[in-house]
């Protein structure tokens, strides 16, 4: 089927933090398991959730407040960040078993390169098939895949018949299986987006492509070419590993422990901005933030939270990594370092379109450009935030 034609595959763990503690756990099996805290009536927020929560309206992002409100009997669990990563692992090293072309986009999900890997393992769609099975044998977990001719179709293949799915795309079927589908598939179609095309009258991906180029030029830029590029099934990028770096951090030591909230806050918001600064010169981004907390005299606690959107800009870093520090219990004592960093990490111009959030305004983007260009012309610091001004730069 693939014979004369790429074959790119994208594979997702199917609630895979919460499918981690139900396969560790049998007594949790079966029943709603929200992974995010341990304590619902924290001011933390949901990382992922086990599918027979999920029909209570509980999703990732969500307070925890909210999603105990929805589902009272739901366990919640805090998470073991380093479970999650040995287990990711042991699942990035089976499919480089059988493609050395992969791109991971976060611990539990990745894209792989099957093209011309016929004659080692035959048909991609038989190998796909294997791969899942050797994940459920070696791991205990699920996952769902999808392959196509073109990397994003791959992935929203992938997303159709979660969980424990397989959906292939052959060549010269892909607008068949796009034009069906509604619009909000497509990568990048945000709730704005949505709402514009609706009122366009344009419910599916095929309604979309019948307003043609013109048209949405006209509407919506040249963000409208790329609607339009994705509308015909066309997407140039390929799989494209990235080894360089697997997380991009900064920490600062206090002088003295500190008890203010304020100059806690404002060290992360200002190592949230140097992360974000490095990410941008190193042309990648990330969708899994940890925060490290030190607190006196020499407890250390992390908590890690990985996200739908891409980050590379120090307000949502810092946004996160806030959310973050309300979940770690202080009880008054003095904090002693703070520390921010961002892994899953992905090249920023490879990545498929809409990991980045198309709607975000650009005036964010801009000065992100704009603070990098400044540094590197006058030095790192040149340009803060005014609620860093005042700050000696750690």
């Amino acid at each position: 089927m693939f014979r004369h034609s790429p074959a790119l595959a994208h594979l997702d763990m199917d609630a895979f933090y919460a499918a981690v503690e139900q396969r560790d756990f049998p007594e949790l099996r079966g029943k709603p398991v929200v992974v995010g805290g341990p304590d619902p009536q924290a001011r933390g927020v949901v990382s992922t959730c086990s599918y027979e929560a999920r029909p209570f309206g509980i999703h990732s992002a969500m307070p925890l407040r909210r999603a105990h409100q929805l589902c009272p009997r739901a366990v919640f669990v805090a998470g073991r960040m380093d479970v999650y990563v040995r287990d990711s692992r042991r699942i990035m090293a089976i499919l480089r078993e059988y493609s050395p072309r992969v791109q991971p986009l976060s611990l539990d999900e990745a894209f792989f390169d099957l093209t011309g890997t016929q004659r080692l393992f035959g048909p991609p769609e038989e190998t796909l098939r294997r791969i899942k099975e050797r994940v459920r044998e070696e791991t205990g977990l699920g996952c769902s895949a999808g392959l196509a001719p073109v990397k994003f179709v791959a992935k929203i293949a992938s997303d159709l018949e979660k969980p424990d799915g397989l959906t292939i795309v052959p060549p010269g079927g892909v607008l068949d299986f796009l034009h069906p589908l509604p619009v909000g598939r497509l990568w990048g179609v945000g709730p704005r987006t949505l709402e514009r095309l609706t009122e366009l009258g344009v419910a599916t991906i095929g309604d979309l492509a019948a307003l043609g180029l013109d048209e949405l030029e006209r509407r919506f830029g040249l963000w409208g070419r790329r609607l339009h590029q994705l509308s015909q099934g066309r997407d140039g990028r390929g799989v494209t590993p990235h080894h360089e770096e697997k997380s991009v951090g900064h920490e600062t030591t206090f002088a003295t422990d500190q008890e203010s909230d304020e100059v806690v806050t404002r060290a992360l918001l200002e190592l949230s901005e140097k992360v974000a600064a490095r990410l941008r010169r190193h042309g990648v981004a990330g969708r899994t933030l940890t925060l490290k907390l030190r607190l006196a005299p020499f407890a250390t606690f992390t908590r890690s939270v990985t996200g739908d959107e891409y980050l590379d800009q120090g307000p949502l870093i810092y946004e996160t990594a806030r959310a973050l520090m309300e979940r770690v219990d202080r009880r008054g004592r003095r904090v002693r370092l703070v520390g921010v960093s961002v892994s899953g990490l992905v090249a920023r111009e490879a990545a498929p379109p809409g990991l980045f959030d198309s709607e975000r305004p650009e005036r964010e983007q801009r000065l992100g450009k704009a603070v990098d260009a400044l540094g590197e012309r006058f030095g790192n610091g040149a340009v803060r935030r005014g609620r860093l001004i005042g700050r000696n730069a750690s």
